[in-house]
């Protein structure tokens, strides 16, 4: 738990040295430029006192109880620094010192973070850039100060906070609370995630992170804050060169980013891909009502812009509907017979503050969403057209987005449509972009219920012995577990393949046995389509000669199956989210084009369906040009209940079930692959 002393201290001590240039000075400098009204004191080896605060050697000389130490001094005295925090019954301190974890130095942060538990001390850092409160006007931070506002800021980096807290000072957009956590050695964005959930000063949750300490923990975190409030995260890491950077700079190592992807998608947040994007979402999640569907208008005095922004729209499946006949004749009551009374609506050049308000209004109960597009000129007056929308904004309740510009020409208007709260966008198709996230959370936010993901430990018993898998105990283990496998003989020699043909019955599938070969196919360990006992027998001598020099174990003999759509489904354990179920289309759908979803584990049915649909070639699988559509409810049993193996078995690293055969009815399994722990 956060203590308040953290946010809302009424003492606070500055440990370092107020020298000129040094951290100590610029902490005080900014606490006191935001007018904190507590009391401050600077504490150092010289008692040296910063403008009017009083200074003092050690804690104990203050003669007052310490809510809050802010720590800025050299590496090697932070340890001894907390302890005489301990000492004073300090209950919270943010260590803005870098020179740990970060630089490969762990005994140093193992050492501090053990004092603070000895003490109960909740720490922010080390390597950190602070916090601030801007409702509390409280700023021991190394940032830029922002303006008052609902947009709580969790970030693992102090740069790119840095960067976000200066680009919403420029875009006026207000932030509730900021902290950087930095190496995260005690608090971390689970915490904040807990403390900005309950937050009533925060209604937007926005997040940096590079990595998550506790892969399942954060995604119960996350699930529980979105349950109550919109959470924009920036992950970074989505490239290799990526990862590198993060371990070096935080010391930690992150997981595979499409799983973060799946971890963030499943606990109902939205990752945004830059600081602009967070920005610009976060200002309409404050600024709009709740976004009720896709229907949206396009209001323009510019043909071009207005086709660009209908484009993006609807490459972001945003629907853009014709008027209806009625509204029409509303409209041609008071637009210049030249305007477009399509979706785009021109109302050209000539367009005044009466055309957009009274547009906006006339169609309010046939759309969800508009875009008001304007693009001035250095002759036009644009106040007065985003007075209209802004009245339009006023008089109806239907979400309004702008793109009033160029800039240098529009920064009166923009102020105008900010004090109605409307946010403005550098061009039509960022405002399509961010209209489109947000319907897409209001839409999540009335289909989700909160989820817990149990913690994973690899518990369980062991599903097979130690020792490479073959198919044979692979296909008799999915058996056992209720996964459909087709019928099928482990045949040592050719005598146990004669008895295999007479009961399984022809054509027949054949496929080679041994540890060493992994991937059949590749080297030529399948044969299909056998018809009689004499190509059967051929079939086992061709595959053991295949497998010379290798340790052939025999052959799996199966029923030649028809009429039937492969998908693959895998699972694998994530470092840092343990268990996690991979889908897509089988066969050389795989390879080529790379269509897979991920989630973690354990799934639910609806999981399961959702899953399924979001593949690019769902059609495929729904039934296309005539095709019979595959049994998606038999498949997405075969998701839950794969998922939860790894709950259930101790051993299982990685499980491939290629290809899956899918019918119109079921389903069967026809290859596996195993890999134990």
């Amino acid at each position: 738990m956060i203590p308040q002393a953290l946010f809302t201290p009424q003492t606070v001590a500055v440990i370092g040295s107020t020298s000129s240039g040094k951290l100590g000075a610029i902490l005080l400098q900014q606490i006191m430029d935001g007018s904190f009204q507590g009391k401050l004191f600077a504490i150092n080896p010289k008692a040296q006192g910063y403008a009017d605060v009083q200074g003092c050697a050690r804690l104990q000389d203050t003669n007052t109880k310490i809510d809050l130490a802010v720590i800025a001094s050299p590496p090697g005295t932070v340890a001894s620094v907390l302890e005489e925090c301990g000492q004073c019954s300090v209950k919270a301190a943010i260590i803005i010192t870098a020179g740990f974890k970060e630089i490969g130095n762990q005994a140093g942060e193992d050492e501090i973070l053990a004092i603070a538990k000895r003490f109960s001390i909740r720490i922010i850092g080390p390597n950190c850039a602070g916090l601030c409160n801007t409702h509390h006007r409280f700023f021991p931070t190394l940032e830029v100060q922002p303006p008052a506002g609902q947009v709580g800021l969790i970030s693992q980096s102090g740069a790119i906070a840095g960067l976000i807290l200066a680009g919403a000072a420029q875009q006026g957009l207000g932030i509730s609370k900021f902290v950087n956590y930095g190496n995260g050695s005690d608090l971390s964005v689970i915490d904040f995630l807990d403390y900005f959930r309950e937050d009533n000063e925060t209604s937007v949750v926005a997040v940096y992170i590079e990595s998550a300490p506790d892969g399942r923990a954060f995604m119960n975190a996350l699930a529980a804050c979105c349950a109550k409030k919109p959470v924009l995260i920036i992950k970074s890491g989505r490239t290799n060169v990526g990862k590198r950077a993060t371990a070096s700079h935080t010391g930690s190592l992150a997981g595979a980013d499409a799983v973060y992807d799946a971890a963030i998608e499943q606990a109902g947040a939205m990752r945004v891909k830059s600081v602009d994007e967070l920005l610009n979402v976060s200002n309409a999640l404050v600024s709009l009502p709740a976004v009720k569907g896709k229907r949206t208008l396009i209001v323009t005095n510019s043909g071009g812009p207005g086709v660009l922004t209908a484009d993006a729209a609807e490459a972001l499946g945003l629907q853009l509907n014709e008027p209806s006949e009625k509204v029409k004749a509303k409209l041609q009551a008071f637009l210049p017979a030249q305007c477009s009374l399509r979706n785009p609506i021109d109302l050209t050049v000539e367009g005044n503050r009466e055309g957009y308000q009274r547009t906006i209004e006339a169609a309010e109960n046939e759309y969800d969403a508009v875009i008001a597009v304007n693009i001035t000129t250095p002759y036009l007056n644009a106040d007065d057209l985003a007075r209209g929308v802004a009245t339009a904004q006023k008089n109806s309740s239907v979400p309004i987005l702008t793109h009033f510009g160029p800039q240098q020409f529009v920064c009166s208007s923009v102020q105008i449509l900010g004090d109605q709260a409307i946010p403005n966008f550098n061009s039509g198709e960022q405002a399509a972009s961010v209209l489109a996230m947000v319907y897409t959370y209001w839409n999540k936010k009335q289909q989700n219920s909160v989820r817990k993901w149990p913690l994973w430990k690899n518990e369980g018993t062991p599903a097979f012995p130690k020792g490479p898998v073959l198919e044979p105990q692979a296909m008799q283990w999915l058996a056992e577990n209720e996964i459909p496998v087709p019928r099928n003989r482990y045949c040592e020699d050719e005598f146990a393949v004669k008895d295999a043909c007479l009961e399984i019955g022809f054509p027949l599938v054949m496929k080679v046995v041994s540890p060493q070969i992994l991937h059949k196919s590749d080297a030529g360990g399948v044969i299909v389509n056998i018809k009689d006992e004499d190509t059967a027998a051929r079939a086992f001598y061709t595959l053991r000669e295949r497998a010379e020099g290798k340790d052939f174990r025999g052959v799996m003999v199966y029923p030649m199956l028809n009429d039937f759509q492969e998908v693959l489904v895998g699972l694998t354990i994530d470092p840092q989210f343990g268990p996690v179920v991979a889908f897509g289309l089988g066969g050389i759908y795989t390879e080529v084009l790379q269509d897979i979803v991920l989630r973690v584990a354990p799934l639910n049915h609806a999981d399961a369906i959702q899953m399924i649909h979001c593949i690019k070639g769902i059609n495929i699988l729904k039934g296309y040009r005539g095709q019979a559509p595959c049994d998606l409810s038999a498949l997405a049993n075969l998701l839950v209940k794969f998922s939860n193996l790894p709950f259930e078995y101790a051993d299982l690293a990685e499980i491939d079930l290629n290809p899956v055969f899918l019918f119109e009815k079921g389903l069967m399994v026809g290859d596996v692959r195993i890999i134990q722990s």
